[in-house]
């Protein structure tokens, strides 16, 4: 059974990889050898490119990107509810989503989730293999979670979160830790393992899941479970212990055939972010990196979405393929709508400042053409540029009504005798002006 690393190791071109290269604006060759050589994924399971899936990549040679949360509890969202989520966060940018319910009707759920999205889906299988279970994480057998995975490759999902690096020899190294084990999943196995003192079930079974995945094309996103959830842990010998199971099982999964891509911290101070994409990149031998944030400081409740788009916008510019959004309800609670749009423009901003400063091809067009419509008082081609249009003019009207700015040579902040631009352009004309005086006097002599 075919996927694109494989199709790609033989030479093949395949439709889906032409699709990326034009949304790129890069060669399909170059597509082509980047998924040859594991550098780049491209999250398409063949059942839901049977649906509405537009192909995507993900990897150094792509501009980088963004991935949103979304996902029922056991006590808030329905359906209707989700997909509504999943239509701000597609509306807004967000490039793939993940699907992280752990409430009631996942099936349904995650169904209709796949039948309406256009970009890919992950998922963490752990959450509703566990919900089966009726939540003893100690009942699991490998057999439970090959099923489970199998279910959800059928269902669709393009990508999937799977804790196979955690073992039990990384658990003695996080009894010191701040915040423990922060990843849910990673937690989960490190019971399993403690209740049964065997080695994590999911790594020894890591070929078998590949010939599940394998069979769909689902993407592996390797766990990092020891991520650091704090300053404190960032950068420890728990998060690269983990990290060098990681590369390995990165090398296995290319082996048997299949795309990988590994996940990455976390929380981690704005000085070793530089240093941990770099890490990633030689021990997965430059396999593309998830990261989520990272955060760089630990006191910012409700603004999360900011602490960690400035660590998100630092891990792009030094390596990191895709950015895991955060929103203003991390570590207080389950997103709603609004708080699905405002992590996914605050990622937006990161990746694009991230390819901006990695001087990929075209990325900064549009803020050219934005800073000069500001220049020229195009408030329509303005907003129409922007990241996010609607709020962007429903700012700019809270000052200047929808009446006059159309007509007004001076923004809405500074006013008439204040604005910059404006004085820039008197400046200009006045220089002109003097030059056409001197023109004129040099005549007359």
């Amino acid at each position: 059974m075919s996927t694109q690393l494989l199709a790609a190791k033989e030479g093949t071109i395949t439709p889906e990889m032409e699709y990326v290269a034009k949304r790129e604006n890069i060669s399909a060759e170059l597509v082509r050898d980047e998924v040859a050589a594991g550098r780049m994924v491209i999250p398409a399971n063949k059942v839901h490119l049977q649906g509405v899936l537009e192909p995507m990549g993900i990897g150094l040679a792509a501009k980088c990107k963004i991935n949103a949360n979304i996902g029922n509890s056991a006590v808030t969202s329905d359906l209707a509810g989700e997909l509504d989520k999943l239509h701000v966060a597609v509306h807004h940018g967000a490039d793939t989503v993940m699907d992280l319910s752990t409430g009631k009707n996942i099936d349904e759920i995650r169904a209709k989730i796949i039948e309406k999205s256009p970009v890919p889906i992950g998922t963490v299988p752990m959450y509703q293999m566990l919900e089966n279970l009726g939540g003893n994480i100690e009942d699991m057998t490998p057999q439970h979670f090959l099923d489970m995975v199998e279910h959800q490759a059928k269902q669709g999902v393009d990508y999937m979160t799977i804790h196979c690096g955690i073992l039990l020899e990384h658990l003695h190294l996080t009894t010191n830790r701040v915040t423990g084990i922060v990843s849910r999943g990673g937690s989960l196995i490190a019971k399993w393992m403690m209740a049964h003192r065997k080695q994590n079930p999911l790594y020894t079974s890591f070929d078998d899941l590949c010939d599940i995945m394998r069979q769909y094309d689902v993407t592996w996103s390797l766990g990092d479970s020891l991520r650091p959830g704090s300053l404190a842990d960032a950068s420890d010998d728990a998060q690269f212990s983990e990290l060098d199971v990681l590369g390995e099982l990165t090398k296995r999964g290319r082996a048997n055939g299949t795309q990988v891509m590994v996940e990455g911290p976390g929380h981690v101070p704005m000085d070793q972010i530089e240093m941990n994409m770099k890490r990633q990149q030689e021990v997965c031998d430059g396999a593309p990196f998830y990261v989520l944030g990272p955060l760089v400081t630990d006191i910012a409740p409700g603004y999360d979405h900011i602490t960690s788009a400035i660590g998100a916008a630092l891990a792009g510019w030094h390596g990191a393929a895709m950015l895991c959004y955060v929103t203003p309800k991390e570590h207080l609670g389950l997103p709603e709508a609004d708080d699905v749009k405002q992590g996914v423009i605050a990622y937006k901003i990161a990746a694009h400042a991230a390819d901006v400063a990695r001087h990929r091809p075209g990325a900064r067009d549009r803020d050219d053409a934005l800073s000069k419509a500001r220049f020229a008082f195009d408030w329509n081609e303005q907003f129409r540029l922007s990241l996010d249009p609607e709020t962007a003019q429903a700012y700019h009207d809270q000052t200047l009504p929808q009446d006059t700015f159309k007509s007004a040579h001076f923004c809405s902040m500074c006013g008439p005798k204040y604005c910059s631009m404006k004085i820039t352009e008197e400046i200009r004309a006045m220089a002109s002006q003097d030059e056409l005086i001197a023109l004129q006097t040099d005549k007359g002599s």
